[in-house]
């Protein structure tokens, strides 16, 4: 440990210490001050103590967003062991593979949480302990353990190469620009690692923090009001609703206040990015791009990106190169899979549990990303590799169509999949929310104006519910697993393309 980094109980208690009666963590009508949080997880951590939980172990955490989410993720910390959220909406099997995964000895969730290990609310932690006297102080030796690859069905635990530090002094100069006297916005859900990490970072940096128990589009906007926001974190299906909203609602909010707002985890339509920079500013938007493991990623201005329309930005830390199916390196301007290092080989910035990286030697790894850098660095992204649908052997990458299809005024998500098909061996098929009005004819004119003819859906597919969750992620091999079954049972509930066989 530097004498600049010190553990998150240490800080979440300094913090305290400055500035006891300002609110730190706010949800809805609940608001936190310093003092209180504080206060509460140091109860927290003594439950959990007296529960078993050890330092090094891992907690799992099942809640929606809310103030007893970050009491309990601080309790965990100050501990130092390490929190494993988790969706609180996961089905009994899901979650009980995540729990074997991260064999914890206790389980912080709701009631309804199934699951055959001890389970326990926040409320009844703090009935467990009236001692809120300080804990020593101790960093976890990992500092989150996030959850990925429930798309598939077998899901894996990311184990964070970080300890449980964070700076003694931070600065709004920093990476996130959060610093004393922001208030950051978070709608997300705080079991992905984008809200997760960025609501860790708001803290640790003495920043306000305002948590939505869930994502509304015109409720973002009277958050940022209200709460005067100076930053806020969003994925791009949530800014694609934003944007939806009649121009007169989006105008009927001040948001003056916003200096920050990050983008990251998923791809961002290119109209949709300038519709944003257009709207907030270019020196507001931030972009990036990196995975849960962690290992590289790149940053991207809203003024680099006019110049560099549809990147996610230069290198920012660790290194990334694009390669071909033998594992050479390919020239700017060539199309091939993404691979990622760390600049320090001697500090693992993640471990797996549950799975093994697609590797190649000298330790670069694989996020399964398809994409070109340009002459001057600046990387873009195709889609992932495991997506891409092959139609009588060309590539078709299945976010291009869905950026095309929620080009269309009437469309509100998509998720576009292969599937098999005798002669050209799979087809494109998409899979949209839309509003009354939208029939496939219409947004089949709309997307020839945008695709080439092998890139079009063959069949169109209409469905009511939401396609993306909070965060922004699709269920794609579901998706298609779905209408594979549907397709073998001689089910459709899909409109046939005007296209030619």
């Amino acid at each position: 440990m530097t004498e600049d980094m010190i553990p998150l109980g240490e800080k979440l208690f300094r913090s305290a210490q400055m500035m006891p009666d300002k609110p730190a963590v706010s949800c809805g009508e609940d608001t936190l001050t310093w003092g209180q949080l504080e206060a509460r997880a140091r109860r927290v951590a003594r439950a959990l103590e007296g529960l078993g939980v050890k330092f090094g172990d891992l907690v799992t955490i099942g809640l929606p967003n809310g103030v007893d989410f970050i009491e309990a993720c601080w309790g965990v910390w100050k501990l130092g062991a390490t929190p494993q959220p988790v969706s609180f909406r996961l089905p009994r099997a899901e979650l009980q593979a995540i729990v074997d995964l991260a064999d914890p000895s206790v389980v912080i969730a709701l009631p309804d949480m199934e699951t055959d290990r001890r389970r326990i609310t926040v409320k009844d932690l703090l009935k467990l302990s009236e001692d809120d006297s300080p804990l020593r102080s101790c960093a976890a030796p990992v500092y989150a353990a996030m959850t990925s690859g429930g798309s598939t069905g077998r899901p894996k635990l990311i184990l964070s190469g970080k300890p449980g530090l964070t700076l003694a002094q931070p600065t709004s100069q920093g990476f996130y620009r959060l610093g004393r006297g922001d208030t950051a916005l978070i709608p997300g859900p705080l079991y992905h690692t984008g809200p997760f990490s960025s609501a860790k970072e708001a803290l640790a940096s003495d920043a306000q923090l305002v948590l939505m128990p869930r994502f509304d589009a015109e409720g973002v906007l009277a958050e940022i009001e209200r709460r005067r926001a100076t930053w806020v974190y969003l994925v791009p299906t949530m800014m694609s609703r934003i944007w939806r909203l009649p121009e007169e609602v989006r105008a009927r909010y001040d948001l003056s206040s916003l200096k920050t707002l990050w983008h990251f985890a998923a791809p961002c339509p290119p109209w949709l990015k300038e519709a944003f920079i257009n709207w907030l500013g270019p020196d507001v938007i931030l972009e990036l791009y990196g995975g849960s493991e962690n290992q590289a990623g790149t940053v991207i201005t809203g003024s680099e990106w006019l110049e560099h329309r549809g990147s996610v930005g230069r290198v920012s830390w660790g290194e990334i190169k694009i390669v071909d199916a033998d594992g050479n390196i390919l020239p700017s301007g060539e199309v091939g899979e993404i691979y990622l290092r760390e600049t320090d080989a001697t500090a693992r910035a993640y471990a797996y549990r549950g799975a093994r990286a697609q590797t190649l030697p000298g330790g670069w790894e694989s996020l399964g990303d398809i994409g070109h850098f340009d002459e001057e660095g600046y990387l873009y992204l195709v889609d992932r590799r495991t997506d891409m649908v092959l139609v009588g052997g060309s590539n078709v990458y299945p976010a291009q169509v869905e950026a095309a299809i929620d080009e269309h005024p009437l469309a509100i998500s998509s998720a576009v999949v292969g599937l098999p098909h005798e002669d050209m061996g799979s087809y494109v098929h998409a899979i949209v929310q839309a509003r009354p009005g939208l029939s496939a004819e219409t947004l089949l004119a709309h997307l020839a104006e945008r695709l080439v003819s092998y890139k079009l859906p063959r069949t169109i597919e209409f469905v009511d519910e939401p396609l993306r969750d909070e965060a922004g992620k699709v269920r794609r091999t579901q998706l298609r697993d779905e209408r594979i079954a549907r397709m073998k049972a001689g089910q459709t509930q899909a409109q046939k393309s005007p296209l030619p066989e």
